[in-house]
């Protein structure tokens, strides 16, 4: 019944996060947080993350915005590798709660319009990139921040996921060997579950892909940041 449960979430996930530019890691690590640690967890999520995050970005390749690629994504994946670090030693509910708090911010500002009266510098961008991937790399939910930084930015609904999508690549990239080094022996003892959700993680994104270009601008913005917003609720109330 796991199995199947695993598997279908990660069709949903994958198909969201298609249209979003996040959502697997969000949906999946507190599912297999249920059976494993929490690190563990975050480890075995990385593997289907990474493909379906591969497999969407050469689908959107033509879409990418390299300007915002390159000043968000170098601190991203910096970010993403120190939270690697972390996990390895690293626990507190404190961190969850001011995730969630940062999300719910974020999205609130988002749904509202008044992000879009918000204007930020290269300064945010940065700092935002490391905050996003060092949370990727410690609890295993880097979008929901990043996807609320980079709506700031004014892209099209095809050109902000591939950017996001380009970026949590960066990401997943850094933080994959640290994971593989450290967390090898629960990684090879649940491989079941990872080909499962491989398998749904390449249905879901196929599936999500071909709705992306039918949704207007305006309204891909309101979605992603209420889902930001839901997110940040769902993890205020894990940490707390």
């Amino acid at each position: 019944m796991f199995e199947a449960i695993v598997t279908i979430s990660a069709v949903i996930s994958a198909a969201i996060a298609a249209v979003t530019g996040f959502g697997i890691g969000s949906i999946m690590t507190p599912l297999l947080s249920l059976q494993v640690e929490l690190k563990v967890a975050v480890a075995l999520v990385s593997i289907p993350h990474f493909l379906a995050t591969a497999e969407r970005f050469w689908r959107l390749r033509k879409e990418l915005d390299r300007s915002v690629l390159v000043s968000f994504g170098i601190t991203s994946a910096a970010g993403g590798l120190v939270g690697a670090l972390l996990n390895t030693w690293f626990k507190s509910p404190l961190l969850t709660v001011v995730f969630g708090c940062l999300l719910i911010f974020a999205g609130f500002t988002g749904v509202t319009g008044i992000a879009e009266k918000m204007r930020f510098g290269r300064t945010f961008s940065w700092s935002a990139g490391f905050l996003s991937g060092t949370f990727g790399g410690l609890v295993g939910n880097q979008g929901g921040i990043r996807a609320a930084a980079m709506l700031t930015f004014g892209l099209s609904p095809e050109a902000f996921v591939a950017t996001s999508t380009a970026i949590g690549l960066a990401v997943d990239l850094a933080r994959m060997p640290i994971y593989l080094a450290t967390e090898w022996r629960e990684i090879f003892a649940h491989w079941p579950i990872i080909g499962l959700s491989m398998i749904g993680v390449t249905v879901g994104t196929q599936l999500g892909t071909n709705v992306l270009a039918r949704i207007p601008k305006q309204i891909f913005k309101r979605t992603v940041s209420f889902l930001v917003f839901l997110l940040g609720i769902a993890m205020l109330y894990k940490g707390t």
